[in-house]
């Protein structure tokens, strides 16, 4: 008996390691979506409402990443007032978080120049804060965001670039997965 390293059958013979140009795309388009956690249909419609206005793919790619930074969950993550994306989603949907006074408990709220993002009074006494200030010492907040340490709130300051993103993600493959 002759064992052959893929099971049996008329199928394409691939190699190890080789993958399809959809499997590529849709690799990329996971990554990025599990990087922000979000949905498939949050994503699908971020990406789908910047496929409608794109000028070009480098334009395309900055406006992309432009909404998944400006969300409020990604804002206070960055800002250091969460340790992850997910407790940063989670503490905002408690509403913890008032922007520009008002509160918000809307994960995919979209802050925008000049807001202003505070944790709640109520809030500065719960487990999560308390040694916030200690841990922020050492943090560098990105340039499009302000922080200051001492009250504890944080201020959009401009536009986040491609050179804020974190992971390294194709975001043309993700476009062309999407324009199928």
């Amino acid at each position: 008996m002759v064992r052959r390293p893929y099971p049996p059958g008329a199928k394409k013979k691939r190699g190890p390691g080789k993958m399809s140009e959809y499997g590529k795309e849709l690799s990329e388009k996971q990554k990025l979506k599990k990087h922000y956690g979000l949905s498939e249909s949050q994503f699908r419609g971020y990406v789908k409402d910047i496929l409608k206005k794109r000028g070009g793919d480098t334009d395309a790619a900055l406006l992309l990443i432009r909404k998944l930074e400006r969300r409020l969950d990604n804002a206070v993550f960055r800002l250091g007032l969460a340790k992850s994306r997910r407790e940063a989603r989670v503490l905002v949907a408690h509403g913890h978080f008032l922007v520009n006074g008002k509160p918000v408990n809307v994960a995919s709220f979209m802050v925008k120049k000049n807001d202003k993002i505070t944790i709640k009074n109520t809030k500065k006494n719960k487990a999560n804060f308390k040694d916030l200030s200690h841990s922020l010492k050492g943090y560098h907040v990105p340039d499009w965001l302000k922080l200051d340490k001492e009250q504890m709130e944080g201020v959009v300051a401009g536009d986040p670039g491609l050179d804020n993103m974190e992971s390294a993600v194709d975001i043309s493959a993700v476009f062309e997965f999407y324009s199928r």
